[in-house]
């Protein structure tokens, strides 16, 4: 008998052993944002899954065991992804630093319940040994890029603030922004989170930088009246 395209796959225990734990990692992603760290059990996110509590146990064995991957799954998909974006832009520094900045808004990584995950790694004090200890040296790369890419600015473009700090504050806006998305009852768009980010930016660099971005990309009007200004 010739079987239908719409036929149902195999069963879903024969998935592979990678397959079912970005499942129940995934799962683990949803239970955080719902429940929170304390409330995140291997048999919750067994119930999210549509797994059997026992099939959690094989891949996991303890709820500290999958919430580190997790934690690592999070960190590996954030870091690929602000690469990614630096890997596909142009070579000047606002360039690279819109690259960077604008990454964080990246509808793969900037959803509901991630930032809501995230949030129950920071906010948790029984988290903060683990989250240390797994995203400490991702998070420092990151920073070094920004505050290089800051450096850069002085050097090409003429500016004198001090390039840590102004890629701190740029960083500490941007988790501000992911507070707000999360928190708010009724959060504003990713469009006006930008802007927000823009006009941080445009703060230390008024040449470069207006309310859509960085001024390279924008019209000629505006260009001329932001650089007049700085």
């Amino acid at each position: 008998m010739e079987q239908s395209d719409s036929a149902p796959a195999g069963p879903r225990r024969k998935l592979s052993r990678e397959h079912r734990r970005v499942q129940l990692i995934e799962a683990t992603i949803a239970t955080l944002a719902a429940r929170g760290y304390a409330g995140t059990t291997l048999g919750e996110v067994a119930r999210t899954a549509g797994v059997s509590h026992g099939l959690a146990n094989f891949h996991f064995e303890t709820k500290d065991r999958l919430l580190a991957a997790t934690l690592d799954h999070l960190s590996d998909e954030y870091r690929e992804n602000w690469q990614r974006s630096l890997a596909a832009c142009g070579a000047s520094a606002p360039e690279r630093i819109a690259a960077l900045l604008r990454a964080d808004f990246d509808p793969a990584i900037c959803t509901p319940a991630r930032l809501s995950a995230w949030c129950a790694f920071w906010g948790e004090s029984q988290s903060r040994p683990l989250y240390l200890a797994r995203c400490s040296a991702n998070d420092a790369e990151h920073a070094a890029t920004l505050a290089a890419l800051c450096a850069r600015m002085n050097a090409e473009h003429g500016y004198a603030g001090d390039p840590v700090r102004t890629a701190r504050v740029l960083r500490v806006t941007v988790e501000g922004i992911w507070l707000d998305l999360m928190t708010m009852a009724e959060p504003y768009p990713v469009s006006e989170a930008l802007t927000t980010v823009w006009t941080c930016a445009a703060a230390f660099y008024p040449r470069d930088f207006g309310p859509h971005g960085p001024l390279a990309s924008a019209g000629p009007q505006e260009l001329a009246s932001h650089r007049a200004r700085g």
